[in-house]
Order: structure tokens, then C-alpha cells, then sequence
């Protein structure tokens, strides 16, 4: 049995649907609440349902690997001490419990922890070179506290889970993220706006060196992600920090054209000022290297972006529920 935190989450719930269909036994851990969540797992086969509180009795299930994907995911979260109890504190007891009883475990960082990405995006895992890194939100710098106590658990000879991955997800993309609301991905914004009609509205540039709409992200689609995750899960030989991303940074233009591409609409796309709690916190650039993951033996493709999105704009065609939070 494999326990998924955050299991009926964005990603989770993703890796949940791939586990089920490969005949794996899974247990889930995360809250339903109102709204569509539910949905997120169906079609799924799931052998345990829990809410966070339960984790004891998750962990007495003896799950053979854990997939922490639970965490406060906002980048615009507030409240310090709730994150930390969620990304650092629940991190650090699922690491200790898996040492302990030698259980695999895969866990979610963030491409957030490379802050503006001055320092660049290289998934080192040493304490000199995570001690570079500076996150532009608290989001970002809770996932970053943990990946800094990992090192320094690694360099100080502490036990350790015999497999550990901590996964820098870059911008995920793709089925059954609605629940997430403002924090869902730019694709499933934009393809609302084009689907009511209306232009795709994206941020202003506030740089003089960058033209609106050149803001560039790596967008990875779900699937992608997932398949690296089964792909660790598969080989529990292979151990480190790594990026998850498609390697080449894509801009926001692109992107929206690409929607409307898949649409069969002509592009439409006007442009407003950065929200002002973003400012100071924004990214401009990211791009996943992934020679890291490729060079352990991970030789998946990923998906290039217009195809990406087209299969995005098909499934939510086809599945109206995932269209709103």
C-alpha cells in the first residue's frame, strides 16, 4: 500500500488515479470539504480515506512508500505558523517515521524555493548550495526550510528513509486542480476567460527589460510529474533532490495563444497591473534543468507545451465539474 498526502489535492489526486489504475493498493490522506474535491478521485480505487488528524492511524497501515504531497500551497499565505506545521514540522515527522521503519518517501518541495532564480535553478541538495537560495514568499521559504534540514540531516550522518526524493515541482498544469481557486494554474485561468468570451487578461510587465506577456515560466503538465513520481517509486535506488519540470521556460504569450489555439479561437489578450501582494514576490523567470533526474536514468519526455494544453482543453471540455472551484 502506498499513503499519498494531499491525495485528493491537485497532483495527488493525479498520482492517486495513476497508482489505482496500475492495480496499487492506496491510502489517502486529505480533507474533502465542500465543492467538487470529491471528484478529483473518482474512478479511483482507494483503500483508506482519512482526514489529516488521522495520521497515526494511516501510518499504522504500514504503507510500503509515502508520497507527501500535503502543504499549505498558497504563495500568498499569511499565517507563518500554519504553514510551518503543515510544510516543515509534518515533513520532518513523516522523514523521521520513514527512517524509522524504512519506508520510501517522496515529498513535495517547489520551484518557489529558488526565489527570482538569481541564484539559478540547479536541484543541488548540499547545504552551501540550498544556503544560496532565497524564496520570495513564505510558501516558498517553508518548502525551503525543510529541503535545508534534509541536507543537514544527510551531512550529519542522521538515519534517513532508504529512498528519499524531494520534488522541486515547477508550474503544474492540467486535470483536476479547480479546487485550488486563485491558486490554480495560469492555463486554467486564461482558459476561462476565453471560454466566457472575453480576452485573456495577463500581468503588466512592471520591468523595463521584460514586454508584457515575456514573463516566462516552466510549464509542466500533471502527467509529466506524475510519471517522474512513479518513475522514483519504481526505482527505490535512486535518491536526491530533483526539478520537475519540462526544461524549457515558455512565456505567458505563448501560453494564452496556446489556449486559444486549442480552442479554435483567434487570440485574444489584454494586459493589467500585478496585484500589489504580489509585489516583490513575482517570478520572472524559471527553468527546470532536469539533467539531475535524467542522469539517475529517467529518460521520460516531456510534454511540449501546445500539446499540453490542447489535452487540457479536451479533458476540461469534457469534464464541465472540474471548470470551477
Amino acid at each position: 500500500m502506498i499513503l499519498v498526502t494531499g491525495g485528493a489535492g491537485f497532483i495527488g489526486s493525479n498520482l492517486v488515479q495513476a497508482l489505482s489504475a496500475r492495480g496499487e493498493e492506496v491510502a489517502v490522506l486529505d480533507r474533502l470539504e465542500s465543492g467538487t474535491k470529491w471528484r478529483n478521485l473518482e474512478g479511483a480505487v482507494i483503500a483508506h480515506l482519512l482526514p489529516p488528524e488521522a495520521l497515526e492511524q494511516a501510518l499504522a497501515l504500514k504503507p510500503r512508500a509515502v508520497a507527501h504531497l500535503g502543504a499549505i500551497s498558497a504563495t500568498t499565505a499569511t499565517d507563518a505558523d500554519a504553514v510551518v506545521a503543515a510544510n516543515f514540522t509534518l515533513s520532518l515527522r513523516l522523514w523521521e517515521w520513514c527512517a524509522r521503519e524504512g519506508v520510501p518517501f517522496l515529498y513535495a518541495s517547489s520551484a518557489a524555493t529558488y526565489g527570482d532564480g538569481s541564484a539559478g535553478f540547479a536541484d543541488e541538495e548540499t547545504p552551501e548550495a540550498l544556503a544560496r537560495l532565497v524564496p520570495l514568499n513564505l510558501y516558498g521559504w517553508s518548502k525551503h526550510l525543510f529541503d535545508r534540514r534534509v541536507a543537514q540531516m544527510l551531512a550529519l550522518g542522521r538515519a534517513r528513509p532508504p529512498q528519499w526524493a524531494g520534488l522541486k515541482f515547477f508550474n503544474v498544469y492540467g486535470p483536476r486542480e479547480a479546487h485550488k481557486g486563485r491558486m490554480a494554474s495560469v492555463a486554467l485561468h486564461k482558459w476561462r476567460e476565453a471560454k466566457a468570451g472575453g480576452p485573456a487578461r495577463l500581468f503588466a510587465s512592471d520591468r523595463p527589460d521584460i514586454p508584457d506577456g515575456g514573463q516566462m515560466r516552466d510549464f509542466v503538465h500533471v502527467d509529466d510529474a506524475v510519471a517522474a513520481m512513479l518513475w522514483l517509486l519504481d526505482h527505490p535506488g535512486v535518491s536526491g533532490l530533483f526539478n520537475i519540470g519540462s526544461g524549457r521556460a515558455r512565456s505567458f504569450l505563448d501560453l494564452a495563444r496556446a489556449i486559444f489555439l486549442a480552442m479554435g479561437k483567434e487570440p485574444r489578450i489584454e494586459f493589467f497591473p500585478m496585484p500589489k501582494d504580489l509585489g516583490g514576490k513575482y517570478q520572472y523567470f524559471t527553468e527546470a534543468p532536469m539533467g539531475k533526474l535524467r542522469q539517475a536514468g529517467c529518460d521520460m519526455v516531456p510534454t511540449p507545451l501546445e500539446q499540453g494544453v490542447e489535452s487540457y482543453v479536451r479533458w476540461l471540455e469534457a469534464n464541465p465539474w472540474n471548470r470551477e472551484p
